[in-house]
């Protein structure tokens, strides 16, 4: 009897995956493999060696690349910091952290737009203060900001995630045996929190690679990456084939991150809960 409650319980998370992940996938696949008039090709994914394809895939690559290190520069510090003040999970400090993912991710980046352009919020305090105006929107560097801001608490929360759930006696055990704190971090805390690290790496680069909204936002358009070239081929070209075909490639970049993390994070603990 409860079995069979289970099975009519997960009936709503299965229409679910059917509707929302089984069928646009399927969608996808048979668009990606087939050319306008339904046969089959495998054109849309050799496309992508095409030069303008390679440049925009190449130039998303080396962005996301710099904005995950980034985060991960700022975001093991701040991890450590927050552990090491014995706040939880649901603390007020790690919700203040995190209370901008709350908010739309669109106007999260509008603001950006807004605080970054010519006669924007910072360039007129900068100006009021006679010091020389921050030209970068529109570059590829206001468009690693958007990512970094955007993407920062997805790398803080699993290194943070795991950071509280080290065994304290491991560490005072290598400081008892001599171990400085530059030999601690290495050798025993750094190693202990690799799965965090690899999942919040996974978790920002990932979404950075694929985003278009922040380089069409603070790029102007004019700075293209490989998600705004699919975006483009689904809503302006309506080649939704060429658009899947991207897609498919895109894929293989997501399989290879979720092996990663799975072969470093194999019990899942370094999640964002």
């Amino acid at each position: 009897m409860k079995s069979r409650h289970s099975k009519w319980l997960s009936m709503p998370f299965l229409a679910w995956s059917i509707l929302f992940i089984l069928i646009p996938l399927f969608m996808i696949f048979y668009y990606g493999f087939v050319d306008k008039s339904g046969q089959f090709t495998t054109e849309n994914i050799l496309s992508i060696m095409k030069p303008e394809h390679l440049k925009a895939l190449g130039l998303s690559i080396l962005l996301s690349m710099i904005a995950t290190i980034i985060c991960l520069i700022l975001a093991y510090p701040l991890s450590m910091i927050l552990s090491r003040l014995g706040v939880n999970q649901n603390s007020f400090i790690v919700l203040i952290f995190i209370l901008p993912m709350w908010m739309n991710f669109l106007l999260r980046t509008l603001a950006w737009q807004t605080l970054l352009e010519k006669t924007g919020v910072i360039n007129s305090i900068l100006s009021f203060l006679h010091l020389p105006a921050l030209n970068i929107i529109n570059t590829p560097y206001a468009i690693i900001l958007g990512m970094v801001y955007n993407f920062l608490p997805f790398m803080v929360l699993p290194i943070y995630n795991s950071l509280i759930k080290l065994d304290k006696d491991v560490i005072n055990a290598a400081r008892d045996l001599g171990a400085n704190g530059v030999q601690t971090f290495i050798k025993v805390i750094f190693p202990l929190t690799l799965p965090g690290v690899i999942s919040g790496i996974t978790m920002v680069f990932i979404p950075a690679l694929t985003t278009f909204v922040i380089s069409n936002l603070l790029g102007g358009s004019k700075i293209l990456l490989i998600g705004n070239v699919i975006e483009q081929e689904f809503t302006h070209a309506s080649n939704w084939n060429l658009g899947s075909g991207l897609s498919l490639i895109m894929m293989i970049f997501i399989i290879i991150s979720m092996g990663a993390s799975t072969i470093f994070d194999k019990n899942g603990e370094a999640g964002l809960i």
